[in-house]
């Protein structure tokens, strides 16, 4: 008798332990157990910015689709255009504008309600585009964080949301790593073997920061700092795409050393 009064004892105490309502737990902990969950009281800044880049890219995502329909339809009536975005935008309208083109009354109709669509959707994205400057300038960490070349408001605004003051990586090495922008190791008998970049982790932030480097690459030829020669140097000897994901790597443990340091970027301009 009294062990199963033990045994009941211990069971009421563990049941205790784990039931929201005992104390054990408070509110911003598990929320949903309580009725006045309010999810506005748990929602930060970082957040909202992330909530902003994904309706962003979901409006490129509807616009890339778009484009890529018209072209598709396009092309089954014997008219080709070529790849891009801006080659639909130039050739568009002037097909429209043909009178002799092989579009029928129809068709010519359906196009340009396309075409309309397409322009409201570059609106959007626009606006979505001022909304990410208005962020990062409101920001002290993305002012700092897009101090660096080859990062923008978008990236800026992303990775201040993403990283925070830096507290949840050991280094900038783990940081990098964490966006999937270092080797992938095949290592056995004390031989270490570098392959290709792991790809794992945050794709989205790991494609911004390797389009920003595209965009310092291709204007770094006439230039003479330490960063633009580094580059020259190492896009002769490896390759532009090689140089991209390097530079890309190497903004990232920039970015997490200007977080955790609370510091700003400062460029070397002499070799």
């Amino acid at each position: 008798m009294k062990k199963t009064l033990l045994i009941l004892l211990l069971l009421l105490t563990a049941s205790c332990a784990y039931y929201p309502y005992s104390g054990g737990y408070n509110y911003y902990q598990y929320p949903y157990y309580y009725g006045n969950y309010d999810p506005a009281r748990i929602v930060d800044a970082g957040q909202d910015i992330q909530l902003i880049h994904r309706i962003r890219q979901e409006a490129v995502k509807r616009r890339t689709a778009l484009v890529n329909q018209i072209r598709g339809l396009l092309g089954e009536r014997g008219i080709v255009i070529g790849q891009g975005i801006h080659q639909v935008r130039k050739s568009l309208p002037e097909l429209l504008e043909d009178a002799e083109s092989a579009l029928t009354t129809l068709s010519r109709a359906a196009f340009a309600e396309q075409y309309e669509r397409l322009l409201e959707l570059d609106k959007e994205i626009k606006r979505y585009d001022q909304k990410m400057g208005q962020l990062c300038q409101a920001n002290e960490l993305s002012k700092r964080l897009a101090e660096v070349p080859g990062v923008g408001p978008m990236t800026a605004t992303i990775v201040a949301a993403d990283l925070g003051e830096g507290q949840h990586y050991a280094n900038a090495r783990h940081y990098s790593a964490s966006l999937g922008i270092v080797p992938r190791q095949s290592s056995s008998g004390g031989k270490s073997v570098l392959l290709g970049i792991s790809k794992r982790g945050n794709c989205y932030l790991r494609t911004l920061l390797i389009h920003g480097a595209r965009a310092v690459l291709r204007t770094c030829h006439n230039k003479e700092d330490k960063l633009s020669l580094w580059l020259q140097k190492l896009i002769m000897r490896r390759g532009f795409n090689v140089a991209a994901v390097a530079l890309a790597n190497k903004n990232a443990r920039i970015l997490w050393a200007l977080a955790h340091k609370s510091e700003h970027y400062e460029m070397s301009v002499s070799a």
